[in-house]
């Protein structure tokens, strides 16, 4: 009797196969797949209530209209998120068995095979490789954008709304205490910086000061002291604005080419093919250094080292393409979000795109984690150090983000604990580029702050969502608030001017913010901090008492977020055209003044236009990313998705913020949406290979099993 052969080993599909039908595994993926589905919920919710909020109607009204805006979105949302889970997987967007008609086949065969568009590809290839070229190096982005925005900073000049000339006013009360000169401090009957916010006065030091955190105290110096010298050589706060403005717009193009020339070029493989040394006997080897002049050999030799000269990689190691820098570049150079944002003097816009280059240093650590031999799956080998150029980037970006919003450095703290975790051999880069600033600008805030040099800002900032439920229930059944509640409100609240001052957009007004027509419903001159640890229960008390009208306020201001077709309650044109550019400036105003109205009106026509206006909007690109972000999750690139973590927080931002729709808070994930996309794209061509390599595998098998059940 012949010997038993032995059975043949596992490969690995079949190992991965029993894994992924394993009970562990299958509950995972339920609650992967559960996520997922809950985005797709939640955009479908905010796209079918947007008519009844259009119209301050209750989510109460919801009508079979509704029920269809909710039913469509649902399917498209789905449909887009298995598509990207699809393709993601190295699998057709469409099932096998899903073919398009014989006559279009057909048809496409014959237009694939026609003249036109044989020379329309060789053009496109042709325009891409000339693209490539002229973006292979951040240098050359930088000019390109410089030269493309440059009529913004000289036609529009600058551009800002209140918050920079609060910043003005208490640098300047600020600089007359440090000069001797007596103004009024806490009082009935004074009004200072402070009072506009306000702040309460509880928070006020016994000695007098007029510098506030309310707008991030590093900028407030910042802005406060170029509107000084302005006003000290010119007479007026114009001059220091524009030149503010200037600084911005270079800081922009900055921050938008070293982000896009990371995420195009991969710079950091550059030097992992260039050679040390020239070596002319051996032809076979790339030559990614020349001589400067063969005839003078002691001059040496010079880096001719591009992108475009690197042999083709494996995804996700490879530069994008032609039509990927087309998008992203367009996106740059035309959007009006992009646009206005550079010379736009509030504190979003400037954390947007610090935001931007921080999120580029990430995708190189992304990039460059991967360890091992060196290979052709694995081309980077050891490498793992950051670079110094990125390490430095990485730092000064951390800086400026945290010095621009105050929510940064929860960001930044998260960002610390998910990096130690998952990346903790290079906890060095950590240390320095994320824990040092935080401990150094957001411990130093808060040391001038428990010193009273400084007044933080008011705690009832962050309760916008809870007073929007306390004053829709004010105005709309102030006969259901129950009396214990109103009792403990009323040290806090005024509910009547609560109730006149509510609007379904903005918490301001309730919070008595602004200087024209205040409302004093907030008694910030009174309140104390004992009166505030009775406020959660009140709005406890009041939402329990009103389910209905307290879930109708708090998605009537975050619904805009999500609702691609909600027009913003404040878009970045508003900068342009504000009446502190167009009216009261000094001599601002009198210059191009008809030309930013012109500018800002074209804005806003091409953004009201169906579907063609939604790339103009933040919105858009917020829901697309939180679709993008499900279909993350459900294949499991987890690592990617640590990358993409600040993006979700952000998202949170917007649905806590004041105001529903407001489309600065939007910038930072509308700026790096692109970069998003063509990781996604990159990661998706690398899992077609792992498939087409296990497919390969099992083919490899059942040749080798039929083959020895031939032989047997």
């Amino acid at each position: 009797m012949a010997a038993a052969t032995p059975a043949p080993t596992p490969s690995a599909p079949h190992a991965i196969a029993r894994a992924a039908t394993s009970p562990l595994a299958r509950i995972a993926a339920a609650a992967r797949c559960t996520l997922a589905a809950l985005a797709c919920l939640w955009v479908s919710l905010c796209v079918a209530i947007g008519p009844l909020y259009w119209e301050d109607r209750s989510i109460a009204d919801w009508s079979g209209a509704n029920t269809l805006y909710f039913a469509l979105t649902l399917l498209v949302t789905a449909a887009f998120v298995v598509t990207l889970v699809r393709r993601g997987s190295g699998r057709r967007a469409l099932p096998s068995n899903w073919h398009l008609p014989m006559e279009w086949r057909a048809w496409g065969r014959k237009v694939r095979a026609g003249r036109v568009m044989c020379e329309l590809r060789i053009a496109a290839a042709a325009a891409g490789r000339l693209l490539t070229r002229a973006t292979d190096r951040g240098w050359k982005i930088l000019i390109i954008l410089l030269v493309a925005w440059l009529w913004v900073p000289a036609t529009l000049m600058s551009a800002f709304g209140a918050d920079i000339r609060s910043q003005a006013r208490e640098f300047s009360w600020a600089w007359n205490q440090w000069t001797g000169m007596r103004q009024p401090y806490i009082g009935f009957f004074s009004f200072v910086p402070m009072d506009i916010y306000p702040t309460a006065h509880y928070m006020w030091p016994s000695e007098p000061t007029y510098l506030t955190d309310q707008h991030n105290i590093v900028l407030t110096v910042i802005y406060g002291a170029a509107a000084s010298v302005s006003r000290y050589l010119t007479d007026s706060n114009d001059a220091g604005f524009v030149v503010l403005s200037f600084l911005q717009w270079l800081f922009a193009a900055f921050c938008v080419a070293s982000a896009t020339n990371r995420f195009l070029n991969l710079p950091w493989l550059r030097p992992t093919y260039a050679l040390d040394e020239p070596n002319y006997t051996r032809p076979e080897r790339p030559r990614y250094e020349r001589q400067v002049d063969f005839t003078r050999p002691e001059r040496g030799t010079t880096a001719a080292l591009t992108i475009a000269k690197i042999p083709l990689m494996p995804y996700p190691n490879r530069a994008a393409g032609g039509f990927a820098r087309l998008v992203i570049m367009l996106f740059f150079l035309i959007c009006p979000l992009v646009l206005f944002s550079t010379i736009s003097l509030t504190k979003s816009p400037l954390f947007a795109f610090s935001f931007v280059w921080w999120f580029g240093v990430w995708y190189e650590l992304h990039m460059t984690w991967r360890r091992g031999i060196k290979s052709a799956r694995n081309p980077l080998g050891h490498l793992i150090a950051l670079r110094r150029r990125s390490l430095v980037a990485f730092t000064v970006s951390s800086c400026v983000m945290l010095i621009s919003a105050k929510y940064a450095w929860y960001i930044i703290a998260a960002q610390i604990v998910l990096a130690l975790v998952a990346d903790r051999r290079r906890w060095r880069t950590y240390l320095v580029a994320l824990v040092l600033p935080v401990v150094i600008i957001h411990g130093g805030i808060a040391a001038l702050i428990s010193t009273g040099s400084v007044i933080g800002g008011d705690p009832i900032e962050s309760r916008g969502v809870q007073l929007q439920m306390i004053a829709r229930v004010a105005k709309l059944n102030p006969d259901g608030i129950p009396a214990d509640a109103k009792a403990k409100l009323e040290p806090i609240f005024n509910l009547d001017q609560m109730a006149e001052a509510y609007f379904r957009q903005d918490a301001d007004p309730v919070k008595s913010s602004g200087i024209q027509s205040k409302k004093v419903s907030y008694k910030w001159r009174t309140v104390t901090p004992d009166d505030m640890k009775d406020f959660n229960a009140a709005w406890w008390q009041i939402t329990k008492a009103n389910p209905v009208i307290a879930l109708d306020a708090l998605l009537a201001e975050c619904f805009g977020y999500f609702n691609p077709t909600d027009l913003p309650y404040v878009s970045m044109d508003y900068y342009v055209t504000s009446d502190y550019v167009q009216k009261t400036s000094t001599w601002l105003k009198l210059v191009n003044h008809d030309w930013r109205e012109s500018v800002a009106k074209f804005a806003r026509a091409w953004g009201t236009i169906p579907v063609l206006g939604w790339v103009t909007h933040g919105n858009f690109y917020v829901t697309l990313m939180l679709l993008i972000g499900a279909a993350e999750v459900v294949l499991r690139r987890w690592r990617t998705l640590l990358t993409h973590f600040p993006l979700l927080l952000l998202m949170g931002v917007m649905a806590t913020a004041p105001a529903n729709n407001f489309e600065r808070h939007m910038l930072p994930v509308a700026f790096v949406f692109g970069f998003v996309c063509l990781t996604f794209w990159r990661e998706s061509r690398a899992a077609q290979g792992v498939v087409g390599a296990l497919v390969g595998a099992q083919t490899d098998l059942r040749t080798a099993a039929t083959n020895q059940a031939g032989n047997d």
